[in-house]
């Protein structure tokens, strides 16, 4: 399967496809000729499919090497981001050479930070490992790390050259990084596609939803592509891919990164903000209920952690969707279909069931 992001300026083909991995330097002189290539990837990652990689890349006539970073959200830091950089400079890195970006997404979000800003920017592709960088972070071209005082703080808008998604990577991840991921196609269903939404009701768990993943990374992939195409920057129409984020990242920093996966963090605030909008009458009555129901049948938290609210308000007004004393909130009035909400700040205490 393939499908093409048509940007203004620029487009590139995701290909899914099981097995391409181990031919991932055939496809690449499709696109590049001969240079270096640097792979960025984590320690878990490298000793499942860095040879693999590497070799290929080789018998295509590529300078290849390995850059190896700790695995989990720890390395997703401007400290990591600035070993790279001497890494890549050790390398002999030029603009003319590039990045592959080889990962779930952590790896993703960093490795592709660290292209963007490495000489001003230099090529990448992305290759996605997890469910959740299949479905969702790998497409779109937004690059981040965190600070201590937010998640995804710090970051670019930059597009890879090519996506190349190898569902049958999927076989090495544990269950819970499987129903991590199951929460991003979760959130695109309801926010954009009612007909994946009646797959994953039919579904009976997240194994059977696994003998169905091509097909399903597809329909997210379009659904992002599409979002992306009318909207790269996130002035628009591309605010609703937050849905369950606003709350998601507050409970990430402050569990501590990694403590809590990206996806349960979402899965608990796209909950979390559809309760209370029901209860103010901006969500349809039962929508809350139906997404409690498929989010804990693939094993995903749907209740808020014990985390001190105040803090996490704290957080949250770091979001980059507040503007001044306003936040742009994301609902889902009825599955399929999504709102931006302009709230102030300081309403979020109620989605936050903070009582002053």
């Amino acid at each position: 399967m393939e499908l093409t992001v048509k940007l203004a300026n620029h487009q590139y083909a995701i290909l899914i496809e099981k097995g391409s991995l181990s031919q991932i330097g055939t496809w690449l002189t499709k696109k590049w000729g001969p240079r270096k290539l640097a792979i960025i990837t984590d320690q878990t990652v490298a000793s499942l499919y860095g040879e693999t990689v590497l070799t290929s890349l080789t018998a295509n006539g590529y300078t290849a090497t390995l850059l190896q970073v700790a695995p989990g959200e720890v390395s997703k830091s401007l400290a990591t981001a600035a070993m790279l950089y001497e890494q890549l400079a050790d390398f002999g890195m030029t603009r003319s050479d590039s990045i592959v970006v080889l990962g779930g997404g952590v790896v993703g979000d960093l490795g592709a930070f660290v292209a963007s800003t490495y000489m001003r920017g230099v090529s990448f592709v992305q290759v996605p490992t997890t469910l959740l960088a299949q479905v969702d972070s790998s497409v779109g071209g937004k690059t981040a790390v965190n600070t201590s005082s937010a998640k995804n703080l710090v970051g670019t808008f930059a597009q890879p050259t090519a996506v190349l998604i190898d569902p049958e990577t999927l076989q090495t991840l544990p269950k819970r990084r499987i129903s991590e991921g199951i929460a991003e196609i979760v959130k695109s269903a309801a926010i954009s596609d009612v007909d994946l939404w009646q797959t994953l009701q039919s579904l009976p768990d997240k194994e059977k939803l696994i003998t169905q993943a091509e097909s399903i990374i597809h329909a997210c992939c379009q659904i992002k592509a599409r979002i992306v195409e009318t909207d790269e920057f996130d002035n628009g129409e591309r605010l609703i891919l937050n849905f369950g984020h606003t709350i998601g990242h507050a409970i990430e920093n402050q569990a501590g990164y990694g403590q809590i996966t990206h996806g349960e963090a979402v899965a608990i605030g796209m909950v979390q903000v559809s309760k209370i909008a029901e209860q103010k009458g901006l969500v349809a009555p039962g929508v809350t209920a139906e997404l409690i129901q498929l989010l804990t049948k693939f094993n995903l938290p749907t209740s808020m952690p014990a985390l001190e609210p105040k803090r996490l308000y704290q957080a949250l007004t770091h979001d980059k969707k507040a503007r001044g004393k306003q936040l742009k909130l994301i609902i889902v009035p009825t599955i399929g279909q999504a709102k931006i909400q302009q709230v102030p700040i300081e309403e979020m205490k109620d989605y936050l069931e903070i009582i002053d």
